[in-house]
């Protein structure tokens, strides 16, 4: 049960708040890293989520915290996605929204990546990678099992050529060019297989 403020009858609210202040931090983050880079003014991310620079150096004190927040935040919500669509009833629709879903994440986390690899101290706290290859392995294979995707494709497969997309249309105007690329891309996954030498 919670109250008007949003918090539990036990919970005080110096932690309350605290934890509001952390998810408008990674969310005002969130869009500030979309629009600029890894590199973004970390005052900016502040002013956007409300609050002074002290706060979010207490939270993330320093940038590859803030970075890693970001790109779990991002990567819980792909899989929170994901599991909606293992319950939808159009296997190939599922498999298809989660795709384009991906790219987008793709493209919008162009550079975070080696930006914690440069700077960063902590962890994830998990293997980002495999978490998204597993998603994209449960929707994949309950397509081939609806017969709608073909038997001879992995995730190993399917993943990189999402991700060679985003890479080369990650600059410029790009006037649905990821999209029709990646129209491409499905229209081979729903293909007869070519016989491999």
């Amino acid at each position: 049960m919670t109250n008007r403020q949003g918090r539990t009858p036990s919970e005080p609210p110096r932690r309350t708040d605290a934890r509001l202040n952390r998810q408008r931090l990674v969310t005002a983050a969130r869009e500030v890293f979309a629009e600029a880079g890894p590199g973004a003014s970390l005052n900016e991310i502040a002013r956007r989520a409300g609050v002074g620079p002290g706060t979010l150096y207490r939270h993330f004190p320093h940038r590859s915290a803030l970075l890693t927040a970001v790109l779990a935040d991002r990567i819980e919500t792909l899989g929170a996605h994901a599991e909606r669509l293992l319950a939808s009833e159009d296997a190939d629709d599922a498999l298809e929204q989660w795709l384009r879903a991906f790219l987008a994440h793709a493209r919008v986390n162009q550079g975070m990546g080696s930006a914690l690899l440069m700077e960063s101290t902590g962890e994830l706290g998990f293997d980002c990678h495999r978490r998204i290859l597993d998603m994209a392995a449960g929707l994949l294979a309950r397509a081939q099992r609806r017969g709608t995707a073909r038997a001879d494709l992995t995730a190993d497969d399917l993943l990189p050529l999402v991700i060679g997309i985003a890479l080369s249309t990650a600059h410029g105007e790009q006037d649905g060019r990821p999209e029709l690329l990646l129209d491409l891309v499905l229209d081979a996954v729903h293909g007869t297989p070519r016989r491999r030498k």
